[in-house]
């Protein structure tokens, strides 16, 4: 027989098991993410422990456990914020693969990027944060690089470029505005870029 004690305490241990235990992957991805996201609202230049512990949902001392100095939080950050950039581009260049008129197929896969807030900004971010260090240029480039590589598979190289450059005004445009140029705009733009003669310069 147990007693009433027993009977009590055995309940208590099935309905309250004691602290679950800790996963440090877990709690290191929530403070990237929640970096991730105060560079896309703020800026990469403004990121401080604090204000990522606060976002986190966890204590300021977490956030140099697992990253050594803000430099390391905000380049991690911002290296997964290429990686969904990358995710984008993979997913426009399959779209494009199938395509019969190509700029309006680049328009509409680009209206997409553009109609997406976080998206742009978190690019531009990216753009933003290689002006002012050296050391996160490649992970700026990765967008302009890419892009142009995917076009030049479909309409040269000096047209690629081109091409590139332009989106990327669009995507200044959408960052600075409440609404993105529409798909037939982008479209119209894109014809004659694509048209234009080669010179065999870049």
């Amino acid at each position: 027989m147990f007693s009433n004690v027993e009977l009590d305490m055995s309940a208590h241990t099935a309905t309250n098991p004691g602290p679950r235990k800790r996963d440090p992957e877990a709690t290191k991805r929530v403070i990237l993410e929640a970096a991730a996201e105060l560079i896309v609202e703020q800026g990469a230049a403004t990121l401080t422990h604090r204000a990522v512990a606060a976002r986190a949902g966890v204590a300021l001392g977490s956030t140099t456990r697992y990253f050594e100095s803000i430099d390391d939080l905000r380049e991690t950050a911002l290296r997964m914020l290429g990686d969904e950039v990358d995710a984008y581009l993979a997913r426009m260049e399959e779209d494009l693969t199938s395509c019969d008129d190509l700029a309006e197929c680049l328009a509409a896969s680009m209206y997409g990027f553009l109609s997406d807030p976080r998206q742009v900004h978190a690019t531009m971010a990216l753009v933003t944060a290689a002006a002012s260090d050296a050391n996160l240029r490649s992970l700026a480039v990765r967008w302009t690089d890419r892009l142009t590589d995917l076009l030049a598979v479909h309409v040269g190289r000096e047209r690629a470029v081109v091409a590139e450059v332009y989106l990327d005004g669009a995507m200044m445009h959408a960052a600075l505005h409440d609404e993105p140029l529409g798909r037939e705009a982008v479209t119209r733009a894109l014809r004659p870029i694509f048209a234009m003669l080669e010179t065999g310069g870049r």
